[in-house]
């Protein structure tokens, strides 16, 4: 059964000619502007309510307010930059090899090496250098007096005092 070509109701020329008048009818009516904006040329009145008066906006920003809002964008542009740098030393990390561990490696054993060795050479230095000769007798004497005090039953606290 093919829908288009079985008769419902009106022969198919009787259908044709009730479209045709249809669309005329539509065509035929004027077709409907809306506006997108409208202006009051009717002057305000002389008393009573009025239209509002467009005001200057002139707010005063708290120096606390300024201050944050600085320090804030100042901490968005510095994380930023360390997770910028972060991602690059993640990026270089993902091709590590065993050259590449030695050769990034190197300088800070370099410098550790030359450290130590300056270090050395300058407790020598020193060493050499003092010469303290003590003649005679050398006395210590040491008195220690504790006091203890403990405050509490659960969390006990224990206070010495050496003098």
């Amino acid at each position: 059964m093919d829908p288009l070509h079985t008769q419902h109701g009106m022969p198919e020329s009787e259908a044709a000619a009730e479209a045709r008048r249809l669309i005329d009818a539509w065509a035929a009516k004027p077709v409907r502007h809306h506006p997108t904006s409208f202006r009051d040329e009717t002057d305000p009145p002389a008393f009573g309510t009025t239209p509002p008066v467009k005001q200057e906006d002139h707010r005063v920003v708290p120096a606390w307010a300024a201050g944050i809002a600085v320090a804030s964008i100042g901490v968005g542009a510095g994380i930023t930059g360390i997770g910028c740098g972060a991602w690059l030393v993640l990026q270089g990390l993902a091709s590590v090899t065993l050259n590449s561990v030695l050769m990034v490696t190197l300088p800070f054993a370099g410098l550790a090496m030359a450290a130590t060795a300056i270090g050395g050479a300058i407790s020598k230095a020193r060493a050499a250098v003092t010469k303290n000769v003590f003649e005679g007798p050398v006395t210590h004497h040491t008195e220690i007096h504790n006091n203890s005090t403990t405050r509490g039953a659960f969390f006990a606290r224990t206070r010495n005092e050496i003098r």
